[in-house]
C-alpha cells in the first residue's frame, strides 16, 4: 500500500498480463486510471466498513460475532485466493481478470448495500473479496506494461500506490460521514459509480494476452477450508468452534502435505528456509495485527463505550491515517540511507511504544487526548511496511518476486482478519470491553516486541 513497496513489488508480478505489442503503451493513463480506481475502492471498502459496524448491528441484529464475520469474511476471502489468483490472471490476461473483478466487485457492492439481513450481507461481502483477490494482482500487472519506460513505470507505480494510502485516510472519515449522513449502506453504493467508471476506462485500453500458467486447485481449496475454520473457531467458539478448529489442524497437515508435492504450489514452502522472507512475512502480520485488530476495537470503542457517532469515530481515525502515507515516504529514504533493516526495527519499536500508551485510554479519557495517543501506532506501522516489502522481494530471485509479494500480502491479510476475530472475542468476554481491549493492547505489543528481536538479528545486505 505504499509507494516505495509498489515500486519494488512491480520488478516482477505473478500475474503477468502482456500487452499485446501493437497496441503497448497506446492508451497508458486510461489503464492507470482504471487500475487506481479498482485498488482505490478495494482499499476503502477495507477501511469505511469498519466503523459502520455499530450501525450495521443495530440494523440488521446478529450481535458482535456477525459483525465481526462482515470484516472476515472480506478479509479472508481476499487473502486466501491473493496466493492463486496471479495464475488465474496469467491464464485469462489481466486486462481480462481485472475486469472480471471489477465487474464482480460492483455487482457485491450492490448487493451489499441491498442486504435485508446479516447472512446476506455477509455472503455478499465475502463475494467482494474473492472479487478483490482478483482485481489486486491484475491491476499491478496492468500499470507495468502499460509503462515501457522504467522511470515513468515508477512514477505510474507510485500513483497506483498513492491511492491505497489515500484511501486508509479517507475510509474512515468516508464510511461514518456515509453512515450518519445517509445509512450504512451508502458506503457499498458509493462504489457503484467508481466501479461502472473503471469498466469504461477499461474497455478502451488494449487487450492482455493469455498466458499458461498452472493452477494449484487442491492447495487453494485446503487454505480456504483452513483459514475459514480457524476464523470461525476464535469467533463462534463453544463445541462449534472446538470442531472447526479440528478441521482447521486437519485442513494444515493437509495443505502441508499437498504443497510438498506439487510442481507449481500456491505457497511454495522453501520460500521460508530464507531467514529474511521468514522474518518479513512475521513482521507483516504482527503489524496487521496491531493496525487492523486494533482499529477495529478503537471503532467499537469510541461508539459503544464513548456513544459517539459514527462520523465522530471515523474524524477521530484521520490524524493517524492521513500520517500513514507521509512517514511512508519517510521510510522509504531511511531505508534507501541505512538499509531494510533500520526503520524495520524503529518502526516496530515505535508501534510497540503506541500500543503500550494506548493502556492508559478509559472511558473518561478527552477524546482529543485520544486521538493523539493513536498517532505513535500510525507512525510505527508505516515506517515498517515499505521496507519489510523491500526486504522480501530483494530476498528472492527476481522471478519470485509476484509470487512473494503475494505470500506477504496474503498473511497480512490473514493475520488482520485473526485479530479482528480473536480481540472481537477479547471485548466481548467476561471482564467487560475495558479489560478485552487492553489484552488486545498486549497481545499486540507481545508479538511486535518478538519480530522486533527477530528484525534484530536479521542481517539484511540491501538496501532500498
Amino acid at each position: 500500500m505504499t509507494t516505495k513497496a509498489a515500486a519494488s513489488s512491480s520488478r516482477s508480478a505473478s500475474s503477468g498480463g502482456e500487452l499485446n505489442s501493437p497496441g503497448h503503451g497506446s492508451a497508458p493513463g486510461l489503464m492507470l486510471v482504471a487500475a487506481l480506481l479498482g485498488f482505490f475502492l478495494i482499499t476503502l471498502d477495507a477501511t469505511a466498513v469498519t466503523v459502520a459496524l455499530p450501525a450495521m448491528g443495530a440494523d440488521l441484529g446478529g450481535g458482535l460475532s456477525g459483525l465481526q464475520w462482515v470484516v472476515d469474511g472480506y478479509t479472508l476471502a481476499f487473502a486466501a485466493l491473493m496466493l492463486s489468483t496471479g495464475a488465474l490472471s496469467d491464464r485469462i490476461g489481466a486486462g481480462r481478470a481485472y475486469g472480471i473483478g471489477i465487474a464482480l466487485f460492483t455487482l457485491a457492492s450492490a448487493a451489499c448495500g441491498l442486504a435485508p439481513g446479516l447472512g446476506v450481507l455477509i455472503g455478499s461481502r465475502v463475494v467482494q473479496g474473492v472479487a478483490a483477490a482478483v482485481m489486486l494482482p491484475a491491476s499491478l500487472a496492468l500499470v507495468r506494461r502499460a509503462y515501457g519506460d522504467p522511470v515513468e513505470r515508477a512514477r505510474a507505480i507510485s500513483l497506483w500506490a498513492a491511492g491505497a494510502s489515500l484511501a486508509v485516510a479517507l475510509g474512515p472519515v468516508a464510511g461514518g460521514a456515509l453512515t450518519s449522513a445517509w445509512s450504512w449502506r451508502g458506503i457499498f453504493f458509493i462504489n457503484l459509480p467508481a466501479g461502472i467508471a473503471a469498466l469504461v476506462l477499461l474497455a478502451r485500453a488494449p487487450r492482455s494476452e493469455r498466458r499458461p500458467a498452472p493452477l494449484d486447485v487442491p492447495g487453494q481449496v485446503m487454505a480456504v477450508v483452513m483459514l475459514g475454520s480457524v476464523t470461525y473457531a476464535v469467533i463462534e467458539g463453544g463445541v462449534a468452534g472446538v470442531v472447526a478448529g479440528i478441521v482447521a489442524v486437519g485442513a494444515l497437515i493437509v495443505f502441508l502435505v499437498v504443497e510438498s508435492r506439487q510442481p507449481h504450489p500456491v505457497v511454495p514452502l522453501s520460500l521460508f528456509r530464507n531467514r529474511t522472507v521468514a522474518v518479513a512475512v512475521a513482521v507483516g502480520a504482527a503489524n496487521n495485527v496491531a493496525f487492523y485488530g486494533v482499529i477495529f476495537v478503537l471503532s467499537l470503542f469510541f461508539q459503544q463505550v464513548r456513544g459517539g457517532s459514527a462520523l465522530g469515530a471515523g474524524l477521530m481515525f484521520l490524524p493517524m491515517t492521513a500520517l500513514i502515507p507521509v512517514v511512508n515516504i519517510a521510510s522509504g529514504k531511511l531505508a534507501s540511507r541505512y538499509g531494510f533493516r533500520v526503520p524495520m526495527l524503529a518502526g516496530q519499536l515505535t508501534t510497540v511504544a503506541g500500543l503500550l500508551v494506548l493502556l492508559a485510554v478509559s472511558a473518561s479519557t478527552p477524546l482529543l487526548v485520544v486521538a493523539a495517543l493513536m498517532m505513535p501506532l500510525a507512525v510505527g506501522v508505516a515506517l515498517t511496511v515499505p521496507p519489510l516489502t523491500a526486504a522480501m522481494l530483494d530476498a528472492v530471485p527476481e522471478e519470485r518476486a509476484g509470487l512473494a509479494a503475494g505470500v506477504l500480502n496474503a498473511g497480512r491479510q490473514v493475520a488482520g482478519g485473526l485479530a479482528v476475530a480473536a480481540f472481537g472475542a477479547l471485548v466481548a468476554g467476561s471482564g467487560g470491553f475495558a479489560s478485552g481491549m487492553r489484552e488486545a493492547l498486549v497481545v499486540s505489543a507481545g508479538l511486535l516486541a518478538l519480530t522486533s528481536v527477530a528484525t534484530a538479528r536479521l542481517r539484511v545486505a540491501g538496501r532500498g
